[in-house]
């Protein structure tokens, strides 16, 4: 197996502490902070381990305060409720005594019922698009020295925009992005991980499509961005091994904060999940003619 995807794998496997504790190391590439998608897919990981049976349908988290990738993550997940159909949990992360995160997550029998969905948009398909991590890589240069870390970390996840970022261009865009992804490598196939492995990614590309209308970059050393919430609905099973279109828009920005949801679609226009997550986005010295 490809070793960036051996490692998350290996990211996502949790030490049990006791039947409702667990403890997960973290990783650093090159931000900040812990990576918000890593703490999601730990979270589920834990709560997924304390169910039976069931398999998740619904998320809704908190980024309390920022994770520190030198030290532990201890998860406690309080086993809410247990019904005949639905199993309800909540997860606490906690770092250095100090809550960091918290989630609450739902599990379902597996049941049918009636079904629709929206269409997915008409797109480029994947093997007409550029790969964004090569276009990275020549960016490097041209990057702040202490952002080229997040640049230079190799990904285990492939990602290939409809529309190519430009990083130092002040464009005032449609907040609106589309971008196909899949994993490196081809993953166990249970239900669980996948479901893991797919909060893991939803995280990457969600709240700098709010800063599109703008002008501004996070980049740029006045710009503050900061996931707040996140949200996630599971509507079908997924292999993360094949392509799947993430498709994003940002209807609001207000009072600092950007709100942003986001469609994931299989190559064949199935609807995977749905995702949302309002974020900070503080510019301290806003651009000519941003809002």
């Amino acid at each position: 197996m490809d070793r960036r995807l051996a490692d998350l794998l290996k990211l996502l496997e949790l030490e049990r502490l006791e039947i409702n504790l667990f403890r997960g190391e973290s990783r650093d590439i090159g931000s900040p902070q812990v990576f918000g998608g890593q703490v999601l897919g730990q979270a589920l990981v834990a709560a997924s381990a304390t169910v039976e049976g069931r398999i998740v349908h619904s998320l809704h988290a908190y980024f309390l305060r920022p994770g520190d990738f030198n030290a532990p993550i201890v998860y406690d997940v309080d086993r809410s409720r247990d019904g005949l159909s639905f199993s309800s949990r909540r997860i606490t992360a906690i770092q250095h005594g100090q809550q960091i995160f918290n989630m609450a997550a739902s599990f379902q029998v597996p049941q049918q019922g009636v079904e629709h969905q929206l269409p997915m948009p008409q797109v480029p398909p994947p093997e007409d698009l550029r790969d964004m991590d090569t276009h990275q890589r020549e960016m490097i240069p041209q990057i702040p020295e202490k952002l080229r870390r997040l640049f230079e970390h190799q990904r285990p996840f492939e990602f290939r925009p409809v529309r190519m970022p430009d990083y130092f261009k002040r464009e005032n865009l449609e907040p609106i992005k589309h971008v196909w992804f899949r994993a490196v490598d081809r993953p166990p196939s249970d239900v669980a991980l996948q479901r893991c492995l797919l909060a893991y990614v939803s995280d990457y590309h969600l709240l700098d499509t709010a800063t599109l209308p703008h002008g501004v970059s996070w980049l740029r050393s006045d710009v503050r961005l900061a996931s707040i919430d996140h949200a996630m609905w599971f509507h079908a099973d997924v292999q993360v091994a094949d392509w799947l279109l993430y498709s994003i828009d940002s209807p609001s920005a207000s009072g600092a904060r950007g709100f942003v949801r986001g469609s994931i679609f299989s190559r064949n226009g199935k609807l995977i999940a749905s995702t949302a997550q309002e974020g900070l986005i503080r510019v301290l010295s806003p651009p000519d003619g941003a809002g």
